[in-house]
Order: structure tokens, then sequence, then C-alpha cells
């Protein structure tokens, strides 16, 4: 197995001075080396083909002792020095102070086809960021990320990838809902991949200390490997990139909106500089549409982080960004200018995505209106979000109101709930939308392909991959290999799947793991 090593972050930014592995306030320092905790008995349960490819690896190396030696943290790569990246981070709204990476350490940066890569293990152990917590993880939260990342991927969205699923052979200790009731679980490994793993939360830990000469290196760092493409200088240099994270971010939230994902903790410690999703805990997909679901129970009482407030937890979170990159332009107005676009800029870029989920191809002004009516109609019954806009496609210019309803009806979790005045703004919503599709220049066969486009069939649902984690528990690995397999194509109609294309079943709806999940999950 041969990986192509570049260590730029290490060689060129501050470290730690201390080895010592034992959790502390770390000063003046962007990570600390750390070695992985040896795993008693690593197994290698599932990796991607199209991941390892891409930093280079063929199928031959993942079936490797060297592969499985590596990413389960047993060994150390050659000419490597395995580190802990050091951060702050509002949690909750709240001032954290110094987080870091817990339970994550990075491998290396490799390159390969002239793009570059940080390999990362999570779950490998204490680091010095750890706090109270043991570093490891269990192969329940690490399915559900390893599934996750990839699921994104083909789906569109932005996001870290997975390499890897290790189970290191070790038991670990989790109170899942947090109640007293701590069990024993399988520990897992999870290699995570990302041109860097640096977060909003990283500038945080600087200017927090008012440690400018350090904020200033990272930053310059940051655009020099990573923003390349900025040839300004000075203070325009931090702006550009400002600007830049900006957009990213923002694109990044339409597609979560457009989906139904919701992220469940959006820390500014979890908020990627790359404009990537980063950190799977305690996600979801919107089974129902429901603005004001979170599927986190630490968030439960106040719903911070609920689906319908996603774009403004971002422009916050960006906020702090801006806070934390002040001291090196010392000018806060053109610093307002780029928050201020965000809002005009996320609605226009919001209404284009719903534009094309509804199949609108004409963009006209009057939309928003209909979108908004229809995003209150979906919310007034328990209405399935991705069976909803995926089977709208189905629908016809010529189709009555009654036939459009009967085209999207399975998407209702009980039709019983849809009374007349219910039914009857349905109706009048149908009459509308046929008025409007017909004056698309498409034909229907050409907007259903554009609409199954950007509205997927196959999302990883919790119930899903709770099933996938319970046969995982006892050795069964056959479904994950299906779900991924599946994921690989999201818009595509895959009949051998199409019992996947269902709503969550009744069992699932308050079960822990398919509902809610903490933090820990």
């Amino acid at each position: 197995m041969k990986l192509h090593i570049q260590n730029n972050f290490t060689a060129e930014l501050p470290a730690d001075p201390s080895e010592i592995n034992t959790p502390r306030q770390v000063q003046q320092a962007c990570y600390s080396y750390v070695l992985p905790k040896k795993p008693s008995n690593p197994s290698l349960i599932h990796a991607s083909i199209e991941v390892a490819n891409s930093i280079g690896l063929s199928q031959e190396d993942i079936l490797s002792a060297d592969f499985l030696n590596t990413f389960s943290g047993n060994t150390v790569y050659p000419g490597t020095k395995p580190y802990a990246l050091s951060y702050a981070g509002h949690q909750f709204g709240n001032w954290a102070g110094q987080l870091g990476d817990g339970r994550a350490i990075n491998l290396t940066e490799v390159v390969h086809d002239n793009k570059t890569y940080t390999l990362q293990l999570k779950g490998a152990g204490p680091t010095p960021y750890s706090r109270t917590a043991d570093g490891f993880a269990v192969l329940r939260s690490s399915i559900r990320e390893y599934l996750c990342a990839e699921a994104m991927h083909y789906l569109g969205v932005p996001t870290t990838r997975s390499l890897s699923l290790m189970l290191s052979g070790d038991q670990v200790l989790r109170d899942v809902l947090y109640n007293g009731n701590p069990a024993y679980e399988k520990g897992a490994i999870v290699c995570r991949v990302a041109p860097s793993f640096i977060r909003f939360g990283s500038f945080e830990l600087f200017a927090s200390r008012e440690d400018h000469v350090n904020l200033k290196l990272l930053t310059d760092f940051t655009i020099k490997h990573h923003f390349p493409h900025i040839k300004k200088e000075g203070v325009e240099k931090y702006l550009a990139f400002f600007q830049e994270v900006t957009q990213t971010t923002l694109k990044m939230i339409v597609e979560w909106q457009r989906i139904g994902f919701v992220h469940g903790v959006m820390n500014t410690d979890n908020m990627s500089i790359h404009g990537i999703t980063i950190d799977y805990g305690p996600y979801g997909w919107l089974e129902d549409y429901n603005s004001g679901w979170t599927p986190n129970t630490t968030d439960s009482q106040h719903k911070r982080y609920r689906f319908g407030n996603q774009p403004e937890i971002a422009l916050w979170n960006l906020y702090q960004l801006a806070n934390a990159l002040y001291p090196l332009i010392e000018d806060a107005k053109p610093l307002e200018a780029i928050l201020d676009a965000f809002s005009t800029d996320y609605e226009k870029e919001y209404l284009n995505m719903m534009q094309n989920k509804l199949g609108f191809q004409i963009k006209k002004e009057d939309d928003t209106v209909l979108i908004e009516s229809l995003t209150q109609l979906l919310e007034r019954v328990e209405t399935d979000m991705t069976i909803f806009f995926r089977n709208l496609s189905n629908v016809t210019k010529k189709d009555t109101a009654i036939t459009t309803f009967n085209a999207i009806k399975d998407a209702f979790y009980n039709e019983k709930d849809l009374d007349e005045a219910i039914l009857k703004d349905w109706y009048n919503w149908f009459e509308n939308y046929s008025i409007r599709i017909n004056q698309e220049t498409l034909s229907d066969s050409q907007r259903k392909e554009k609409m199954n486009a950007v509205n997927p069939k196959y999302v990883l649902r919790n119930y899903m991959a709770q099933l996938c984690i319970d046969d995982a528990d006892k050795g069964d690995y056959s479904l994950l290999k299906e779900l991924f397999e599946m994921l690989k194509k999201p818009y595509d109609e895959q009949p051998n799947f199409q019992k996947w294309f269902a709503k969550r079943p009744d069992w699932a709806r308050d079960k822990v793991g398919c509902s809610m999940l903490s933090c820990s999950s």
C-alpha cells in the first residue's frame, strides 16, 4: 500500500510543545501530536473503493494487512506523525472555549491527482482535547457516520467522505440517552477524508485568546493551501476568504434544505471552513415535513438546530467567524456587508432550489406564493417529504386536481387526518400547480426527468440506519452493504430497492435511534 504523503499542516503551523496525552489547555498551537490507541483485534467491516481510488489506493490495497493496520490505528504509516487539532467553539449558542479533536486523530495529508486530502480516524482513542470522554467511538455511531457521509456525497451535498469502517475488537461504555444506564458496546473506527478538518472554531480559539500571531498564521496557511486562487494581499485577501466561506456555507445549507437533511449539532466547531458537511452525530432526514423538527435529544427543549432554523444558524455561525477574523481586518463594515448579503442571497438560492424541485424551469416572481402555500400545507398533516416531491414528478399537464392528489397521496402518513378544509386547500394548490406547469415549455417526461434529478427517491432514513446497526451488532453486515449500494444512486428508480421507498414504519416513530438521538450517538 503506497500513499503519497505530504505534511504541510504540521510542517508550517505550530505544534503543542508537550506530547503528554492528558486532557489540558493547549496554548499557542494548532495541534498536538498524539498516537492512536492500538485496537486489540481490528477487523475491516467495509471500505469505499471510490474513496480509496481518490487517494491512490486499489481494491487489493483495501484487502491488505497494511490497510487494516493503518486505518485502525494499529500502526503509524511511515513518514507520518498523527495529530489532533486544537479549536474552540460556540455550542448551542454558548461560548465553550477550547474543544479540539476529542475523538479524532489526523493521520496525515496525502496527494493524488493534484488534489490534497487529510485522512482522519474517528474513535481511535483519547487526545489532549478529550476532556472527560474516552476518545473512542461505538459501532452504532460509526455506521451512521460512515453511511451518511457517502449518502450525502451521492445526493450531491458537499461533505467529508468515508474511506473505511472497522471494528476495534474492544468494548466501549456508553450511556445512549444520558439517563444513567450505561452499557458496553462494540468499539469502531471510521476513517474520514476531507480537504482538511479546519473549522470555524479553529480561528475562534486564537481570536478568543488574542493570539493574533497564530490567528494570522492559520489564516494565511488556509488561504495558501486551500484557497490558492485568492491572489489578493493584506486585508483584501482575508475579506475574499471570508466571502468565499460565506458563499460555500450558504450553498451547503441550500442543499441540506433541498433533501430535508437536519444536521442536529450546528455548533461553530462543527462547521467546516470548506463549506462541507462535517461531524455526523444526531442527524436525520425529515420523515414528515416539519420545519420545527430536530433529531437531537440535547436540543429537544429549545430546538435551536431545527430544520427550519438551519439557514439562520449558518449566518449566526458566520458572524462568529467574522468576529474571529476581525483582528486581521480591523474594519467591521466590509465584513457586515458580506454578512448582510447572506440572507438575500439565501432567499434567491432557496427559491431557485424549490422551483427546481417543483419542475419550474421558467422562473416567475409569484412562484414564492405557490412555494410558501405548499410548505404550509405540508406541515398541516404528516406528509412524507421525500415521497411527496418524488411522486409529484408523475403529475402531467392535463391531470385534474383529483388525479394529482391520487399521485401523491401515498406521502400522507394518515389520510384520515385530511379533513374537508385541508382537502379543499390541497385541491386549490393542485389547481394552481396545474396552471403553473402548463406555462412550462418542457414536456411532461422532460419535466419529470429534471425533477427526479433533484428530488431523491432514496435517503438514509434513521430507521434504516437503525435496522443496519441492529444487524451489525449481531455480526451481520449484509444490510449495511445493501444500503451502501442503494445510496450510491439515490435519484435512480432502482426497482430492486423499492421496499426502501416507503414512509417511516410506526414502530420507528418513537424508537431510540429512529426518531431522536443524543450527541454521543
